[in-house]
C-alpha cells in the first residue's frame, strides 16, 4: 500500500507549529495503540504510521528534507515502509506517559529502565527569596527500596524462580512490522521471576513510601517556570538508582516590585510641589536598603527614574545586578482648604499655568 503524505497522516497542515504536531500525534498513538486495540491490525498500522510520521516532522532537519524531497529525503529504502534510519527512542521518551509507567513506551528503548521514577512538584518561593537566593525546606512523598525485603520483592527466607510467561525479560514481547512491539509482562509485573512469598511490607513491589524533607539551596535571579533538577532524588524501585526530583519553581507576587528578567520595576507617589519643584525622596529598595532619590524640577505623571545596579543579581555575573526602574505618580490633593484654593487661582493667573490645551507630537512623550 502506497505511503501517505505525513502531514495527513497526522491530521495537520504543513505551516503547522511542533507544538500542534505534538498534539496531534499524541492523539492518534492514544487511539490507534495496539494495548488498546489487541489484535486490531488496522488499529496498530495506522500507530506504526503516525509514529514514523512524527519522527520525521518533529526534526526540523528531516522535516526540512521531507518538505523538499518527499519520502525520498528521509526514507533510505528509496521508497516502501523504511525498515532503517528511523530512530524512534526520543518519541517514546517523550511521549511515555500516555499510557502511564507500564507503558509499551518502555520497551522501545532497551526494556524496563534501571532507574527509578522521576518525581516533579511545585516549589513555591517569596519573591525576595527568588531575586537574592537563599534556602528553603520542602517536604514530599517519594518511594524507597523497602527496608524488609531490601528490594527483592520477597519476604526474607522465601525463595525466588524465573517467570514461566516471559523467562525472565519482564517483557511480553510480538515482533511487528518495522518496529517489535513489547508490553510488561502481566506475571511478574516486570520483574522476571516470580515470588514464592511476596514482602508483606511492600506487598511484593520492593519499594515503600517515604516522607522526605530537604533543605535546598535556592539560586539567585530564579523566575517562574524554571526547573530545578535535585539529582536522585525521585523515587527508587527496588534496587535500582533513584531518579530525580524536578522543582518547578512558582514565585508569589511582590506588594510593591515586580520584574521583568534582572530589572525591578515599582512606583511612587510624590507631590505636586515636590514634582514642580523637585526634591529629595527616601525610597526602600528591594534588599532593605534606604535611599535617596533625587527627583528632578519639572518631573511629569509616569516619568520612569533608574537607579543603576539595584536589581536582580544576573546568573553568570555574581556582582552584577540589573537596575531598579522607579515610575513616578504624582499625588494630586482630594480636599483644598480655602487658602489652598486661593493659591492655587492665583498661580492659575501666571503665565505658565494658563488653561490653553494643546496637543503634544508622540515624539515628545519618553
Amino acid at each position: 500500500m502506497a505511503k501517505r503524505n505525513y502531514y495527513e497522516v497526522l491530521g495537520v497542515s504543513e505551516s503547522s507549529s511542533l507544538d500542534e504536531i505534538k498534539k496531534a500525534y499524541r492523539k492518534v498513538a492514544v487511539a490507534n495503540h495496539p494495548d488498546r486495540n489487541p489484535g486490531n491490525k488496522e488499529a496498530e498500522d495506522r500507530f506504526k504510521e503516525a509514529t514514523e510520521a512524527y519522527d520525521v516532522l518533529s526534526d526540523s532537519e528531516k522535516r526540512q528534507r521531507y518538505d523538499r524531497f518527499g519520502f525520498a529525503g528521509v526514507d533510505s529504502s528509496g521508497g516502501g515502509r523504511a525498515s532503517s534510519g528511523f530512530d524512534f527512542s526520543h518519541i517514546f521518551r517523550e511521549f511515555g506517559d500516555i499510557f502511564g509507567s507500564e507503558s509499551i513506551f518502555e520497551s522501545f528503548t532497551g526494556g524496563r529502565s534501571s532507574r527509578g521514577g522521576d518525581i516533579q512538584r511545585e516549589l513555591r518561593l517569596d519573591f525576595v527569596v527568588a531575586v537574592f537566593g537563599g534556602s528553603q525546606e520542602i517536604r514530599y512523598q517519594r518511594l524507597i527500596t523497602c527496608r524488609t525485603c531490601k528490594g527483592t520483592c520477597s519476604m526474607p527466607g522465601y525463595s525466588t524462580k524465573t517467570c514461566r510467561t516471559c523467562a525472565g525479560s519482564g517483557q511480553v514481547r510480538q515482533n511487528s512490522g518495522f518496529f517489535s512491539i513489547a508490553t510488561v509482562c502481566p506475571t511478574c509485573r516486570g520483574d522476571g521471576v516470580e515470588l514464592e512469598r511476596a514482602c508483606n511490607a511492600c506487598a511484593g513491589r520492593g519499594s515503600e513510601e517515604q516522607t522526605r524533607k530537604l533543605r535546598i539551596t535556592i539560586p539567585k535571579g530564579v523566575e517562574s517556570g524554571k526547573t530545578i533538577v535535585l539529582a536522585e532524588e525521585g523515587n527508587q524501585i527496588g534496587n535500582n538508582a533513584a531518579g530525580d526530583l524536578y522543582l518547578v519553581v512558582r514565585v508569589s507576587q511582590h506588594k510593591y516590585f515586580f520584574r521583568k528578567g534582572y530589572d525591578l520595576y515599582s512606583v511612587i507617589a510624590i507631590s505636586v510641589t515636590q514634582a514642580v519643584l523637585g526634591s529629595e525622596v527616601t525610597v526602600d529598595a528591594l534588599d532593605g536598603e534606604t535611599m535617596r532619590l533625587k527627583v528632578p524640577a519639572g518631573t511629569y505623571q509616569g516619568k520612569v527614574l533608574r537607579v543603576r545596579s539595584k536589581g536582580v543579581p544576573t546568573a553568570s555575573f555574581a556582582n552584577n545586578r540589573g537596575n531598579w526602574y522607579i515610575t513616578i505618580q504624582i499625588r494630586l490633593p482630594k480636599k483644598l482648604s480655602k487658602q489652598a484654593q486661593q493659591h492655587w487661582q492665583e498661580l492659575s493667573k501666571l503665565p505658565e499655568y494658563n488653561e490653553t490645551i494643546e496637543s503634544i507630537p508622540l515624539s515628545d512623550l519618553e
